[in-house]
């Protein structure tokens, strides 16, 4: 799946591929400028606010440097039916801005086209799960305490300025659940800087970082986002290797029981060669191929058949597409899907992450299509979809077989 963002932010960082995602601090600036608006500005925003049914944690503000109390912000509202439905309050959001305040709303992805096709392009390019928050700051105005997180960050700053400062990690690798707490920051700064419209920022999980627009003399805003990257870990493998211990009725045995405690030999043995059947690459393997979309439009028989219409993969990770001499396999979403031979060339263009157009004129391209939006891989592109795709992610023309074209 090409995406200009992923493109861009390789180009800023120095990157080639993803293997340098939680390696090392790296800053750069996007050469794409016209990418700033088309990811998030700040009227979208506070209009993806107003549209939706938000509570807190999701949506949060903060005044001071301290958090606002949602009742400061989210207002019930009653319906024509009387039922109570929780909504922001625009004014009180337009007079915590205007009082220098800040406004977070954490995972606009779900409700955002363009940031959803955006971080599924992150997704099949990092391997790792991808979600975006936005950060609203107005005027002279704190951000956060110094802290870390136990995701990487890719920070991209949209709009307006907003200071850093960066350090290095405390301790390697910490973990949101750990054995130890991770509290006291390093004394060395690796950073400390403005960041500017435009510019691009990849911090590792750990490192200790903290943005502000103290200083800033009252005037202007900033609107950033945060591309989050969750990737898995040693500890991830094996809570995977717990959970697959439950088939065994040995592991679902007391340890203690009337008839003595358990052979420790027997629990061992059977715990090493569970692990060697399920390595570590074998498991980032199948959790891929196992991960379901977040959501996906359905195909809905009623309203007629696919014709003229735009379609695209929308599983969180690249389809895992299987070739033999009297099938070819698709292993994706949590789906295991078995195909003619012939429907190889239709489904390596549905499956490539891009648009494609589907018209009456190939029947194998629709039928493939009809199938893969049942099985929730694939989605038909609504209005609002296609607009995360248009300009952004190439379409594949499909004649007998795929060849992408801008």
């Amino acid at each position: 799946m090409e995406h200009r963002f992923v493109t861009a932010i390789e180009k800023a960082l120095g990157w080639d591929g993803p293997g340098s995602v939680g390696t090392a601090f790296a800053r750069g600036t996007l050469a794409d400028p016209e990418l700033l608006t088309r990811l998030m500005t700040p009227y979208r925003l506070l209009e993806t606010i107003q549209r939706r049914h938000l509570s807190n944690p999701q949506l949060r503000c903060y005044s001071e440097g301290q958090e606002v109390h949602p009742s400061g912000y989210l207002s019930t509202a009653l319906n024509r039916r009387r039922q109570a439905v929780q909504q922001a309050d625009m004014a009180a959001l337009g007079a915590i801005l205007n009082n220098d305040g800040t406004i977070v709303l954490d995972s606009v992805d779900a409700f955002d086209p363009t940031l959803e096709v955006a971080c599924r392009a992150l997704g099949w390019w990092s391997g790792e799960l991808v979600s975006v928050n936005c950060y609203l700051a107005v005027g002279d105005t704190p951000g956060f305490h110094l802290h870390w997180d136990d995701h990487d960050v890719i920070a991209v700053q949209l709009s307006g300025d907003k200071s850093w400062e960066v350090r290095g990690p405390a301790r390697p690798v910490p973990m949101y659940r750990d054995a130890e707490q991770n509290l006291e920051a390093p004394e060395e700064v690796v950073w400390e800087g403005t960041m500017s419209a435009g510019e691009v920022m990849h911090i590792p999980r750990g490192w200790w970082h903290t943005a502000t627009r103290v200083g800033s003399g009252g005037d202007g805003h900033s609107l950033h986002a945060t591309f989050g990257i969750t990737k898995r870990t040693g500890v991830t493998w094996a809570n995977f290797l717990s959970d697959a211990a439950r088939v065994d009725e040995e592991f679902r045995t007391d340890l203690e029981s009337t008839g003595g405690p358990i052979d420790d030999e027997v629990l061992v043995a059977k715990l090493a060669e569970l692990a060697r059947g399920n390595p570590p690459s074998g498991y980032l393997d199948q959790l891929r191929a196992d991960t379901p979309p977040q959501r996906h439009m359905p195909l809905v028989d009623a309203f007629g058949a696919l014709a003229e219409t735009d379609v695209a993969a929308v599983t969180e990770f690249p389809p895992a597409i299987t070739v033999t001499d009297s099938t070819v396999q698709v292993a994706a979403g949590g789906k295991k899907l078995t195909f003619h031979p012939r429907a190889e060339p239709a489904l390596r263009a549905l499956l490539s992450g891009h648009p494609v157009h589907l018209d009456n004129g190939d029947n194998d391209l629709r039928t493939v299509a009809a199938h893969l939006i049942k099985e929730g891989l694939c989605a038909p592109l609504t209005e609002g979809l296609s607009w995360g795709y248009t300009g952004l992610v190439p379409t594949v023309t499909y004649s007998n077989g795929p060849s992408n074209s801008v």
